[in-house]
Parts: C-alpha cells; sequence; structure tokens
C-alpha cells in the first residue's frame, strides 16, 4: 500500500498522508479510507476532507481523543486494498470556446503552436478526473490523462477572473465557482454553477468522478445560463465505461 503517515492537525483533525505524488493511484487510497469511514464511521467523527494525496478527518475531541482516531484510521487502512469504491460517473460540462468568452485561447493556441480548432478538441475531447475540491466553494481540480499542454501558470496572476470561467495549465482544468482571483489562463466559459448555495448539496461536482467539457454555441450558452440562474438545469451524468 505504500507508507502512510499520520499527523495531528490542532486539537479537532488528523491528517492521513499517503505517497508523495499526484497521481489517480495515490488518489484512489484517499478515496478507499475516506468511503470505508463514511461507511462505518465511528463516534465523534465529523468531517472527513480529501486533497490530492490525503485525508483529512475532522472529530469532537470531547467524544473521541486523537489516539483513538489513529487507532480507528490505522485500523481502515489495514485492511484498504478489501475496499470496493462505488461506480464512478461522469457530468457533462458545457462549455463556450468563443473568443468572449476564452480571453486565452488565442495565446494558448500560439504557445502550442496549434490552432484554436485543435485546443478546443484537446480539451473537450477527453474525461476529467476530480481530485478534489479547494481553494473556493465547490472549486474542482480536474486532471487529463493524455495530450497535456506544455504552459504552465501566467507569470502574472490576475486580481480577478469571472465565475464560470474554465482555466488549464498543463494537463489540468479548473471551473472557477466565483469571481476570484487565478493564475491560470482561460480557454473558456461555463454557464453552469459549480456551487449553487439554494440547493440541499450546492456542489455540482464531488472528488473522485469525471467530467468531460461540451462545446456549445452562444444560443445554447444564453439558454443554459437563463436556467442554470433559474436553479432548473440539469447537467447529464452517467457512469463512466471502464
Amino acid at each position: 500500500m505504500g507508507k502512510v503517515t499520520i499527523r495531528y492537525a490542532g486539537d479537532r483533525a488528523v491528517l492521513a498522508e499517503f505517497e508523495n505524488e499526484i497521481s489517480i493511484e495515490v488518489n484512489s487510497k484517499v478515496r478507499s479510507l475516506k468511503f470505508s469511514l463514511e461507511q462505518q464511521p465511528f463516534p465523534g467523527m465529523k468531517e472527513l476532507i480529501p486533497a490530492y494525496r490525503a485525508l483529512l478527518i475532522q472529530y469532537d475531541p470531547i467524544i473521541i481523543r486523537s489516539a483513538g482516531v489513529i487507532a480507528q484510521v490505522r485500523e481502515r487502512l489495514e485492511n484498504l486494498s478489501e475496499v470496493r469504491l462505488p461506480k464512478a460517473v461522469v457530468t457533462e460540462i458545457p462549455v463556450i470556446y468563443e473568443k468572449e468568452f476564452a480571453g486565452d485561447i488565442e495565446e494558448i493556441a500560439r504557445l502550442e503552436n496549434k490552432s484554436v480548432e485543435e485546443i478546443i478538441r484537446i480539451h473537450s475531447q477527453s474525461d476529467y478526473f476530480v481530485y478534489m475540491l479547494g481553494f473556493a466553494p465547490g472549486h474542482p481540480y480536474t486532471a487529463r490523462f493524455e495530450n497535456p499542454f506544455s504552459f504552465k501558470r501566467r507569470e502574472t496572476p490576475r486580481v480577478r477572473i469571472p465565475g464560470g470561467s474554465i482555466v488549464v495549465q498543463l494537463a489540468l482544468s479548473d471551473i472557477i465557482p466565483f469571481d476570484q482571483p487565478c493564475g491560470w489562463n482561460i480557454i473558456g466559459t461555463t454557464p453552469i454553477l459549480a456551487c449553487d448555495y439554494r440547493k440541499k448539496n450546492p456542489f455540482l461536482l464531488k472528488a473522485g468522478q469525471w467530467i468531460r467539457h461540451i462545446p456549445i454555441g452562444r444560443e445554447e450558452y444564453l439558454d443554459i445560463k437563463r436556467q442554470a440562474e433559474l436553479g432548473e438545469y440539469i447537467c447529464r451524468t452517467y457512469e463512466k465505461e471502464v
């Protein structure tokens, strides 16, 4: 299984860290530990927060001490190979790649020495794995596993980019849920809401699933945006074929 380090994270949480790499194999261990704890929670367990290669386990120190939490985590780790994760799902994310909504797409094409059409094809014809949510509520960190771009983040970050922007670097592609700072290049915009607090579950995506970007035109963008603002738009979701 590889080495796992368990650290104290204040007086109400412990952090289980797996191998020091970003990969779907390591992340599957994070998700397996999370799933095991969710299926059989221990008394005093509160929130579970997954990252690329680690899981934060929050607990109530009045109900259980840190030593008890660590013992629970170690017990689950011993049986991690027996955990069977649920089938993966894919959520389709509509994206408009027109210049007005994709401010950096021409620069991306120049950096990659490709046409804009080729850049759109590369970005939209792969499934992206959702490693985690972070930085802002509902903000997914996703990656594809073939044909990565060659450029990294911008030398000078922008103080503010619009919510709904799709930003990229290397093999990564994130959805910006709200207006916020960002140092990545904008390749397109989605009309849907990655975070909608009107809903019982406000986050559109979750760690461990996949997404696929679906190119749309201006008219469809405006129609979906109107539906999303009314809380009526539902993304197409289906099981991922292995």
